[in-house]
């Protein structure tokens, strides 16, 4: 079903990047400080060994067209002429706090995020590279970071202290945080089942639809958490769907298709799955619910505290009572938004990337191995 690009690079490759436009190149980042440009068939345009051969970590295009490609390695940011790679055209050296972790551009091209192991994120004025913000609220390393569409002042920011945080960049600091720890106790308490372990949700890597309003957060337990982002950037919703058996390493929101709510996932089970998240909740609040969970906690007086524990066994128990119906519901609401394609690749993920090949959508699979498999979309 996929087909193979091979001897581009010669270890794991950890990144993939996809130019826009009909003819745009692909490129690929691998460990060792390995950098390879693909054309949309698969055929190697050039490769590059870069300079101390540092992990390359994250390969971003200018969103403006092939003409730069930005890299990450080590705690540098090189730029590279994607159809010359004979070098870096310029290198931002310490753009990083430390080593980095992710790279993503605004829409115009004028702004790159750096997200870094510190758990700080940079904001880089481009061309040039002079650091213009400093945001710093993670407490452990910060995974990813994305742009939100139409919002050139919004980034969203991930980490392994299971934050996601919605920036405003204006006054560098956060419109809200949500604790996907948090979350994941409070629905333990109605779907937890005795006997049941759950990975953290340590974050792994961030998307925002293209319509801007919604964001897909991969996690350690498998799922991919989903929020909606409301009039005046509020957090209106949040949900999640249970993506993988292990760990979600990979959510992709992807824009070429019908409407904005396709993503795309991949994951430590060897999974590449599509799902149309249309009428998930968090997107289409029209049906059955949840509510944001509170971004910040009061605390909390002891009859209070009394009062919600009486009410969360009096709920336990009538929820054993009615299992059978809240397993069919639970079941019924997966099969809303259930996968619509599921690829068993057989490797753990490292990294997706959506793309239109030669008019054909398709995702491009890096896993642990030194080649990439592209799997074809358009049975859909």
């Amino acid at each position: 079903m996929g087909s193979l690009w091979s001897e581009g690079h010669s270890s794991p490759i950890l990144c993939v990047g996809a130019s826009p436009g009909p003819e745009g190149l692909i490129a690929s980042g691998a460990e060792g400080g390995e950098v390879t440009v693909w054309t949309q068939e698969g055929a190697i345009v050039g490769r590059l060994a870069l300079h101390g051969q540092e992990d390359v970590t994250s390969a971003v295009f200018s969103p403006a067209g092939s003409a730069h490609l930005y890299v990450s390695h080590g705690d540098t940011v090189s730029v590279l002429d994607p159809r010359n790679l004979k070098g870096p055209a310029e290198d931002f050296q310490g753009a990083g706090e430390e080593e980095i972790n992710a790279l993503a551009l605004n829409e115009t091209g004028s702004a790159l995020a750096v997200a870094d192991d510190s758990g700080a994120v940079r904001i880089l004025e481009i061309p040039g590279g002079k650091v213009c913000r400093s945001l710093r609220r993670h407490t452990n390393i910060c995974s990813s970071v994305a742009f939100r569409p139409h919002r050139p002042n919004n980034l969203v920011s991930v980490g392994l202290d299971m934050q996601v945080i919605l920036w405003g960049l204006q006054k560098t600091r956060p419109l809200w945080t949500l604790n996907l720890q948090d979350v994941a106790e409070e629905e333990g308490d109605h779907q937890q089942r005795p006997g049941q372990l759950f990975n953290p949700p340590l974050a792994h890597c961030a998307s925002v639809s293209s319509c801007g309003n919604v964001l897909g957060c991969a996690a350690e337990d498998g799922r991919v958490h989903l929020m909606r982002i409301g009039s005046g950037s509020k957090l209106e919703q949040q949900g999640a769907i249970k993506a993988h058996t292990q760990g979600a390493s990979q959510a992709h929101f992807i824009r070429f298709f019908s409407h904005p709510y396709w993503v795309v996932t991949g994951g430590n089970d060897g999974h590449v799955a599509l799902w149309d998240l249309s009428k998930h909740p968090v997107v289409a609040p029209e049906g059955k619910t949840q509510a944001a969970a509170p971004q910040r906690r009061k605390g909390k007086s002891s009859s209070r505290r009394r009062e919600q524990a009486q009410e969360k066994s009096k709920q336990r128990a009538e929820r054993e009572e009615a299992g059978g119906d809240d397993e069919a519901a639970a079941k019924e609401q997966e099969e809303k938004s259930g996968a619509k394609l599921s690829i068993s690749h057989g490797d753990k993920v490292n990294w997706l990337c959506p793309a239109v090949l030669k008019g054909e959508p398709s995702v491009i699979v890096a896993d642990q191995s030194s080649n990439l498999t592209v799997y074809p979309l358009s049975q859909l």
